[in-house]
């Protein structure tokens, strides 16, 4: 994985298009890494966060592919992105 990304889906901003470019799970939950790649988060996918919710921004509403789910900011933050596909 790329020393250099440092934009996670957690700090991308409303509506801007990313693409996945890999997981970072935290050492006290490295099952997230599977799980969210079984959902869809795998690399190269497109991405983008469609909402948050008004109180403490979570959860966040996440469009990934053709699917859309709920995300914890926690989980967010697993997933690195590449730059935005504008």
């Amino acid at each position: 994985m790329p020393q250099d990304l440092t934009l996670t889906l957690a700090q991308a901003e409303i509506g801007a298009s990313h693409r996945v470019a890999g997981l970072n799970p935290p050492t006290h939950a490295p099952e997230w890494g599977p799980w969210l790649e079984q959902i869809g988060f795998v690399a190269g996918e497109p991405v983008r966060v469609l909402s948050r919710a008004l109180l403490g921004g979570e959860p966040l509403v996440v469009r990934i592919g053709q699917s859309t789910f709920a995300l914890r900011r926690a989980e967010a933050a697993c997933i690195l992105l590449k730059g935005d596909m504008a």
